[in-house]
């Protein structure tokens, strides 16, 4: 339930108007919004929507070049636009708190925990410390940190990304700031994590009285959180009102494309695997790390990723492989296709096991094989135009000339909707085009098996809704067979035919698509389904109710 009217806002922005120092077009254009006590406000829209660039403007953090050009940011009764970094000071802390959305930038890598958990309690509190020692353990505790005490002595990179987020949203609610700010907190977590860390920030804000300002594209987030949301498009607010009116009654035209791009099941395909030759086979597969080096002669044992796994794929089937960070999904993609070792069991592709093959027949197996990567910025040389990116892979096929494979390049992009951008770089495209062109590269060559590693998880909904549209009609008009990555099962429930389930190395649970998602049978399943956000039409009211905190709570 949304805060009553009569409670004064913790925020107010007034006509807000961000542009470039040196440019015309504006990047955020009047834009007023207010937060109350108490309230979960989620902030939504595509990608440069303006979203971030009005989260900053209020901590008065815009990048270099980049400025608040008219209106007012009212906090506490302070206008912060008329602040300079001095004055920010003691508002940026026990005033407004802001969660980045990569713990991993955020937190400075060189120092530990600990230390960076106390710089605000010095800076903003006099604390002796042993009681600041004693405020930071009950936090990581509050923020389920198994081992608190370890845990402040270590480093950023000794934790996974969602016990990151956690570290980060302790070293934030230590302060108790009355607002929070939290910028696509998510978005690189997998499904229960993402539970886990938002359920948190909201107890969290419960205890503390604390307002949230929730920046995300995901709006099945914002079904289960926010009270009310505001929508953006280009900078400017097109749409606002409580949660479930906004979600299942849009009123503006962008505000229903944003709702018709969340991923929808759709009908299944008819079962005919049985009777076919699986293209792929993997019998009792291990993969381990060596253990941590002890001295120069001396490791730890391995470290077992996945263990005697066996899976089965066949010709033109989009299998979805699911599970938690940490699961195992990326090592096995990556060592089907020979891209990490392996050190037991057999990968049979149209029965020749090509774990122990051979110079020819390895050659000839990754001639049918492709893998799109989850970031493909970082897989598409920036010093290539993307006509060059895409016709790279038919260098290994002497059966097309120089002709032949301009045809194929040509044809490729015309199919993922590039047609006209082969002479650009991939610093010219946006996000959904880079991966467009990541997908007409795994697919100029034919392949007859694809790897998709979480190939939409960076990507808004409309941008991703558009991906996996293509790909499922190109897996369609192609036939090849499919391997689909990910831990969004929104996308797995639209895409997939059948779907597996790993958690630490091992498959718990497989199926067909609707079996596993209607009767799911292992706990570690239903715990997935029960962690991603509830469809469209169950969102009548929001799961959480973050109760309005009187002001005299703040005296």
């Amino acid at each position: 339930m949304s805060a009553p009217s009569t409670t004064s806002p913790v925020l107010s922005v007034e006509h807000l108007r961000i542009a470039l120092r040196h440019g015309t077009q504006p990047l955020v254009h009047d834009l007023s919004f207010e937060v109350r006590p108490g309230e979960f406000l989620a902030v939504v829209g595509e990608s440069g929507s303006g979203k971030t660039m009005a989260a900053r403007a209020i901590l008065q953090l815009l990048p270099p070049g980049i400025a608040q050009t008219g209106g007012r940011i009212v906090f506490d009764g302070q206008d912060l636009s008329r602040h300079d970094a001095q004055a920010m000071r003691p508002i940026r802390g026990p005033g407004i708190g802001m969660v980045f959305q990569e713990p991993m930038v955020s937190l400075n890598p060189v120092h530990r925990i600990g230390e960076q958990m106390a710089e605000g309690l010095r800076m903003h509190h006099r604390l002796s410390a042993a009681e600041i020692r004693a405020r930071s353990l009950e936090m990581l505790r509050r923020v389920q940190i198994a081992d608190p005490e370890r845990c402040m002595q270590a480093y950023p990179h000794e934790f996974s990304g969602g016990m990151r987020q956690r570290i980060m949203l302790a070293s934030v609610m230590l302060l108790k700031p009355r607002l929070l700010i939290a910028d696509e907190p998510t978005t690189a977590l997998d499904t229960l994590s993402q539970r886990e860390v938002l359920d948190l920030m909201v107890e969290l804000a419960r205890d503390n009285g604390t307002a949230v300002l929730l920046i995300t594209h995901n709006l099945g987030l914002v079904g289960r959180y926010a009270q009310r949301a505001i929508v953006l498009e280009k900078g400017r607010l097109v749409e606002t009102g409580e949660v479930p009116s906004i979600l299942v009654a849009p009123k503006q035209a962008y505000t229903r494309k944003l709702v018709d791009a969340l991923p929808r099941r759709q009908a299944a395909k008819p079962a005919t695997t049985e009777t076919r030759q699986p293209l792929l086979q993997v019998r009792g597969l291990g993969v381990s790390y060596p253990g941590a080096r002890l001295s120069f002669f001396k490791r730890q044992p391995p470290v077992p990723v996945i263990d005697a796994l066996d899976l089965d794929i066949h010709p033109g089937e989009m299998v979805a492989l699911v599970g938690g960070s940490g699961s195992g999904k990326t090592t096995l993609g990556r060592a089907i296709l020979r891209l990490a070792p392996s050190n037991a069991g057999q990968i049979l592709f149209r029965g020749e096991d090509v774990r122990t093959a051979g110079r020819a027949a390895l050659h000839r197996f990754r001639l049918a094989c492709q893998l799109v990567f989850q970031d493909p910025f970082s897989s598409l040389d920036p010093r290539m135009r993307v006509q060059e990116i895409v016709a790279e892979p038919l260098r290994h096929l002497p059966e097309l000339d120089a002709a032949a494979s301009l045809r194929r390049v040509a044809e490729t992009l015309d199919e993922v909707g590039l047609d006209g951008l082969g002479a650009r770089y991939p610093h010219e495209l946006s996000g959904g085009q880079r991966q467009r062109v990541a997908i007409a590269r795994a697919l100029v060559r034919r392949p007859a098996f694809v790897v998709a590693d979480e190939p939409v998880s960076a990507l808004d909904m409309t941008i991703q809704a558009q991906v996996l549209r293509l790909f499922q009609s190109l897996q369609q008009h192609h036939g090849f067979a499919c391997l689909f990555i990910s831990h969004d099962l929104a996308a797995v429930e639209q895409i997939a035919d059948r779907v597996i389930v790993m958690e630490r190395g091992r498959i718990v649970e497989q199926g067909a698509r609707d079996a596993v998602f209607d009767r799911p049978r292992h706990a570690y399943t239903q715990a997935l389904l029960a962690a991603t956000p509830r469809p469209l039409h169950e969102l009548a009211e929001p799961a959480i109710d973050i109760q309005p905190v009187p002001e005299k709570a703040f005296a």
